[in-house]
């Protein structure tokens, strides 16, 4: 029998618990989340981005300092992944008496954390133009037009003095949505590649998930189960957890030879043949 890997399987009749995550099995769903925090009105931004470091991210603010625009490269970590992928999102203001008066960051885990905070400006006069320098226009409508109602999760704005982008998680469905974020590279959160000698290499997204919250299980079957643990980290709503059967080895396989890889919200196996 020979290596063979294991296709993402909904969790019920009715579907995947969450489609952003065909391995997601409780907590919030959807790539991101947002919340407007009660005692400021600062806007609490979660971004899923698996693979990207706090090094490789960039942000940049638009000259009416309305909108943040956030960057992040995964690079191909592993000679087997299929490529290197680059990320962006955009949240901000949808009033117009107000303007971005300063960004907190937070990096880890794949994971990219904003805390946004908003000063009110005098309408008499035009806005300075201050921030960096953009990116060409058509790479912006890209990101842009991530967000729609059919593929992502939807930033919707409410303005009575706020800077809100709320959005709920998807509903149950048979097939797994491609990441909106992504705007070169995969946009799985699944990866599966069988090797010329006869070995299988797989890549699973579990943003969120620190290093040692990792664990890979071999079955009595010779199923191999992965499970990651995402604690809960400053505003997100609760921790997430992550689950599935991802490949099948010989009931008399060695299971010491398969190498784990865990780094920056994701997770790879490299399974010798048998």
């Amino acid at each position: 029998m020979p290596v063979m890997n294991i296709d993402p399987v909904p969790q019920s009749h009715d579907g995947f618990y969450a489609r952003n995550n065909p391995y997601q099995v409780n907590g919030p769903k959807g790539f991101t989340e947002f919340k407007l925090m009660e005692e400021n009105e600062d806007l609490y931004a979660r971004f899923d981005f698996p693979g990207v470091t706090k090094e490789s991210l960039r942000i940049l603010v638009e000259p009416l300092k309305k909108a943040v625009f956030v960057f992040g490269d995964a690079p191909k970590e592993f000679r087997h992944d299929s490529s290197h992928r680059k990320y962006g999102a955009v949240t901000g203001l949808v009033c117009d008496c107000c303007e971005i008066s300063n960004i907190q960051c937070f990096v880890g885990d794949g994971v990219v954390r904003l805390i946004l905070s908003k000063k009110k400006i005098n309408l008499h006069f035009p806005s300075s133009f201050g921030g960096a320098t953009m990116p060409n226009v058509p790479f912006l409508a890209r990101i842009i037009n991530g967000y729609n109602p059919e593929v992502s999760d939807i930033i919707h704005g409410m303005c009575a003095d706020s800077m809100v982008a709320v959005a709920g998680g998807h509903p149950l469905g048979p097939v797994t949505l491609p990441h909106p974020s992504v705007l070169e590279g995969s946009t799985s959160a699944y990866e599966s590649k069988h090797l010329p000698n006869g070995g299988l290499f797989l890549r699973i997204d579990m943003p969120g998930v620190p290093n040692d919250r990792f664990t890979m299980t071999v079955e009595s079957d010779g199923g191999i189960t992965v499970i990651g643990r995402a604690p809960p980290a400053m505003h997100d709503s609760s921790g997430r957890e992550y689950r599935g059967k991802v490949a099948v080895v010989p009931l008399a396989y060695d299971n010491r030879r398969i190498k784990v890889i865990a780094k920056h919200g994701v997770i790879r196996l490299i399974i010798p043949p048998f």
